[in-house]
């Protein structure tokens, strides 16, 4: 690649990028507002030999915007697989080739998995270029728990597997975040309030855009909101986690160790009433001999 297309453009200042080192960079860029890019990732677009997008028109917008003119290819999930052979072939002869998808960070919901694993088992250098994530952004001003979350991407189109699929999430206990398409934003929002129950969430919409907004509630509140309304922009759903189980009460757990230790032997007992009242096994043998002890 010649020399006069390592080139940038911020704030009207002409920066010229520095030479990478071969490998494969992936690069998060904005995903809406175009100055949530930071230098680092302006820096490796510019000087990439190849910049691999989702959709070259897309990404136009992005590196026009900068003034970074090199060569761009379209690498999306209906060629990736095909290219991913090609691109670890040239990045193993010493290219430095950068992947972007539409917006935000790669391979979250977006093209590039098949690229990253035949690179990863041709053991050829991948490097991350970190930057903004809708995940992330949503998540952080949703004001549920952060220190264990769960991102599930988008949930089935169809309705029945949509429910089957929150089905299986109803125990967990971690927050749960979701993409969805404006269009299915009404009938995830009935089917999460249907299956997960009166959990509170938020629904952020064109985050970090112009009308960038938010919306908080229970989930049967912001199914009601929704139903029935136009919605424009990728939303992010984030949901709080099940909460905890309560503790069986005492008097239950006993009785029912009682009539266990009467028909079985000690341990056998302990180990039926731990597993089916969910208790530590050595709080119900301590209880168990001392009701062996009272006899």
């Amino acid at each position: 690649m010649a020399d006069d297309t390592r080139d940038y453009f911020l704030a009207g200042t002409r920066f010229e990028a520095p030479t990478l080192a071969p490998g494969l960079y992936v690069v998060a860029t904005p995903i809406g507002n175009l100055r949530d890019i930071t230098i680092r990732a302006l820096e490796t677009l510019a000087a990439a030999e190849i910049v691999l997008c989702e959709d070259t028109r897309t990404s136009a917008k992005l590196l026009d915007h900068y003034g970074i003119k090199g060569r761009r290819q379209a690498l999306h999930e209906h060629n990736e697989r095909d290219k991913a052979d090609q691109i670890a072939a040239r990045i193993a002869a010493g290219a430095a080739i950068a992947l972007i998808s539409d917006a935000g960070t790669p391979l979250l919901s977006d093209p590039g998995f098949p690229l990253i694993r035949a690179l990863a088992e041709q053991n050829l250098p991948v490097f991350p270029i970190p930057g903004a994530s809708a995940l992330l952004s949503a998540l952080v001003i949703a004001g549920l728990p952060t220190d264990a979350f769960a991102f599930h991407g988008f949930l089935p189109p169809k309705a029945g597997a949509r429910i089957n699929a929150l089905a299986r999430l109803k125990d967990s206990r971690e927050t749960l975040v979701f993409y969805e398409s404006p269009r299915r934003l009404e009938g995830s929002l009935a089917a999460m309030a249907e299956v997960l129950g009166e959990r509170q969430a938020v629904v952020a919409l064109e985050l970090t855009k112009r009308f960038e907004r938010s919306f908080r509630g229970s989930l049967a509140e912001l199914a009601s909101q929704f139903a029935d309304q136009e919605t424009k922009g990728e939303a992010v759903i984030v949901v709080a986690g099940a909460a905890e189980p309560s503790a069986p009460a005492l008097e239950d757990w006993m009785a029912a160790l009682k009539i266990a230790m009467a028909d079985q032997k000690l341990r056998a007992a302990v180990d039926e009433v731990a597993d089916r009242f969910g208790l530590k096994r050595k709080e119900v043998y301590d209880a168990a001999l001392t009701l062996k002890t009272a006899e």
